[in-house]
């Protein structure tokens, strides 16, 4: 892992604007992007992010996706702390959701459409929501 160290270690960027440069920084975090190891650093880096977790998480890249039942306030109450434990886990390993972009879909008929909160801010709740690619929509029917 001393080759790991070295890698990561000692780099410094800087930034051009309409071609003038700033001073050269240390970089003190981070792996080099487009770099081969960057997407196998992210995943052991994030392996542990739902070790906490009662519901079931997908992740794809830098995207994650929370979802489980929410029948009643236990449920709901089971996906707030989940959230909760997410935001605890971004906290300690200073990799912060973006909240702005979260989003709750509720799905099926009868739906209580619960309430949920990334830290003090209330998720929104969309209708539809594009993943990869394709749309999801809270009646799972395909768009025309």
């Amino acid at each position: 892992m001393v080759w790991l160290k070295e890698w990561l270690s000692e780099r410094r960027q800087r930034v051009c604007v309409n071609g003038c440069k700033s001073a050269w920084e240390a970089v003190t975090s981070g792996v080099p992007q487009g770099s081969v190891l960057g997407p196998i650093l992210f995943l052991n880096y994030t392996n542990d992010l739902d070790s906490n977790l009662v519901g079931s998480i997908l992740k794809f890249a830098d995207d994650t996706k929370l979802f489980g039942k929410a029948n009643n306030d236990y449920d709901r109450q089971t996906i707030q702390r989940d959230l909760d434990s997410l935001l605890k886990w971004s906290d300690k390993w200073q990799m912060p959701f973006n909240s702005s972009k979260c989003v709750v879909t509720h799905l099926g008929k009868g739906n209580q459409e619960f309430t949920y909160f990334m830290g003090n801010q209330q998720l929104d709740t969309v209708d539809e929501e594009r993943d990869l690619g394709i749309v999801i929509t809270n009646n799972l029917k395909p768009l025309r």
